[in-house]
């Protein structure tokens, strides 16, 4: 992890979650780790509909730096580069489980009010 980002994070805890988290892929790469475990590149572009090669890996390597997940690159050919991860990024599940859930709820409500 960095050691500037904890000289850049916000006093109000949100902000501090939503500074880690502050773009959709982020979230849709950490339920990507958080339901299948460690990952490779391809299998997480797959799992995370829309996301182009560029915005993919520029969202990892920020992951990474904050300390979210871990990068494993093995010296084979062709290189084979898993993702993983780490407790931090893991501790991520309880608030993914309730995004989740609220989802569930909105789509209900929503169905039954259109």
């Amino acid at each position: 992890m960095s050691e500037d980002i904890f000289e850049k994070l916000p006093e109000c805890p949100v902000e501090t979650t939503l500074k880690l988290i502050n773009s959709r892929w982020k979230v849709l790469i950490l339920r990507e780790l958080i339901n299948n475990g460690t990952m490779r590149f391809g299998e997480i572009r797959r799992g995370v509909d829309g996301i182009s090669q560029k915005v993919l890996t520029s969202n990892l390597r920020s992951m990474e730096e904050d300390g979210l997940l871990t990068r494993k690159a093995y010296p084979e050919v062709p290189p084979r580069v898993e993702y993983t991860l780490t407790e931090l990024g893991e501790s991520l599940r309880g608030l993914l489980a309730v995004m989740q859930s609220w989802g569930n709820e909105y789509k209900k409500k929503t169905a039954v009010e259109n």
